[in-house]
């Protein structure tokens, strides 16, 4: 059972998942938090919060006055993340749900 994920955090992981795919490529200025506030009916503080977490990782820079830009690194840094996250924490979920419902990995590969 999944627990609920605050918005600001399904943000993240959107504008992120954006970042790692190439919407947002190195030196793109992502959406203004009121662009992105709209687009998603989140509060524009929400937003905020979310971009503050991508400025605090060194993520993105902010050009006063003008927005905030994905530095270089961005993707492969997030990446990293995203995989060492994965493995630690979620693949050994899904390897006991596996085992509990008896799925080898071999089928899985035949279904890919």
């Amino acid at each position: 059972m999944t627990q609920a994920r605050p918005v600001y955090l399904k943000l993240r992981d959107q504008i992120a998942a954006g970042i790692i795919e190439g919407d947002y490529p190195e030196g793109a200025m992502l959406p203004s938090v009121r662009t992105l506030a709209a687009k998603e009916g989140a509060n524009p503080l929400t937003v905020a919060k979310a971009y503050q977490q991508f400025q605090n990782d060194g993520l993105v820079e902010v050009r006063r006055g003008v927005g905030m830009y994905v530095v270089k690194g961005a993707a492969k840094a997030l990446r990293q993340r995203e995989r060492e996250h994965f493995l630690a924490q979620e693949w050994p979920e899904i390897r006991k749900r596996m085992a509990r419902l008896g799925i080898k990995l071999e089928e899985l590969v035949e279904r890919s």
